[in-house]
């Protein structure tokens, strides 16, 4: 468990590479599909073997819960620590490792830049607007920005009985539309409803069943009080009680796989940047967009190359200043069409580190007194746990 994650590296500032294709996040309902017989899915993650006779599959996503979170979990979530060190695996999320992409690209099971979720905010494209794809409320029309089929229409065309379970809030999104369509969604709050939900789910029906649970408490105490304070504790126990209560009495037919949509890393006072306040990384940029932790700069006609300059030099080692094509070409977004390239900044700026850069005057005052981010391709925020379990 807290051996070198899917790339080989113990080092929790490593960059790690996305592994779409047969190690990712894309790659789970692919691969649950296939153990449960929809025709043309692709087993990528191997499951069959282990699964063989499942014909009901549970998935929880724990928001925030990174594989090099789990050793800091295990003293207040013993059962999530023994099923990290007996049935899981290490995944990576996608590339930026933030929510909203994770969760079209789970409930896709494509690379973000097939499906175009690309960030946690983007310029629509031939405007100023910046979309924040959490406050999303379907303009722009959901299946015009993400036009990839879901995973959970493609598992019900088939007869697959299917049920997506999170928050009553979230339902009718724009990024609940992207991302779980085709689901029947059913609103939980809290632990004890999520549990209990999910479950009735699973037992409902007599034929194939894919069940789907969110939790993003553990995510949200994090961003607050940072990873490891007292609240991020309570959370991580209560995320064991969750675990607890679905693998209890899990049918010997049924499985339940538990994943993350990224990690998470504490980002000291010293190693904040604010873009504006400083006149030297304002200069030429006309929309900002991304996170703190991965920035897309939008910038004038012709300013790409000084803008570049300005901001390599200002951070220095504490990121990665590369154009657009320079992103795209190394292939941390996957394949991007050319209809979602300009949501990508023309610079994208990937903080190394614990660094990050606020935007205190653009963004809302919030983002920048929180204590824990992610988004970049540090081991931390990459890489994300598979566990496997059997009734």
């Amino acid at each position: 468990m807290t051996g070198p994650g899917p790339t080989g590296t113990a080092d929790p500032l490593a960059v790690v590479p996305p592994h779409y294709g047969g190690g990712s996040l894309a790659d789970v309902l692919p691969s649950a599909l296939a153990v449960l017989g929809v025709p043309g899915a692709v087993d990528l993650l191997g499951l069959a073997p282990r699964l063989a006779g499942v014909r009901r599959i549970a998935v929880l996503l724990v928001d925030g819960l990174g594989w090099y979170q789990i050793p800091t979990a295990a003293r207040y979530a013993p059962t999530l620590a023994g099923l990290a060190a007996t049935v899981g695996r290490p995944l990576t999320a996608g590339f930026p490792s933030t929510t909203p992409t994770s969760l079209v690209s789970l409930g896709t099971g494509a690379a973000p830049g097939a499906h175009g979720v690309l960030g946690f905010t983007v310029r629509v494209p031939g405007t100023e607007r910046v979309l924040n794809h959490i406050e999303w409320d379907g303009d722009p029309e959901p299946l015009r920005w993400q036009p990839v089929r879901t995973q959970w229409e493609r598992a019900r065309a088939t007869g697959v009985a299917v049920t997506v379970v999170s928050r009553p809030e979230y339902a009718g999104s724009g990024l609940t539309l992207a991302a779980n369509r085709g689901g029947d969604y059913r609103g939980a709050a809290g632990v004890d409803a999520l549990a209990r939900t999910m479950r009735a789910a699973l037992a409902a029906g007599p034929g194939p069943t894919l069940v789907s649970g969110y939790h993003p408490d553990l995510d949200r105490h994090g961003h607050l009080t940072g990873v490891d304070s007292a609240p991020w504790r309570i959370a991580a126990a209560e995320v064991d009680a969750l675990l607890a209560r679905l693998v209890d009495g899990l049918p010997p037919d049924a499985a339940l796989l538990v994943t993350a949509d990224h990690g998470q890393l504490d980002v000291p006072a010293g190693h904040r940047f604010d873009l504006d306040t400083d006149f030297r990384l304002r200069a030429g940029v006309r929309v900002v967009a991304g996170e703190p932790r991965v920035r897309y700069l939008h910038v004038a006609p012709g300013a790409v190359d000084d803008v570049v300059a300005a901001w390599s030099a200002v951070l220095g080692p504490a990121a990665r200043v590369e154009t657009r094509d320079e992103v795209v070409a190394g292939g941390r977004f996957g394949p991007v069409p050319e209809e979602h390239l300009r949501r990508i900044g023309d610079v994208v700026v990937t903080c190394r580190d614990t660094y990050a850069v606020l935007a205190t005057r653009s963004e809302p005052p919030a983002v920048s007194r929180l204590v824990a981010y992610h988004g970049a391709d540090t081991a931390t925020e990459m890489t994300i746990p598979l566990l496997v379990v059997r009734g």
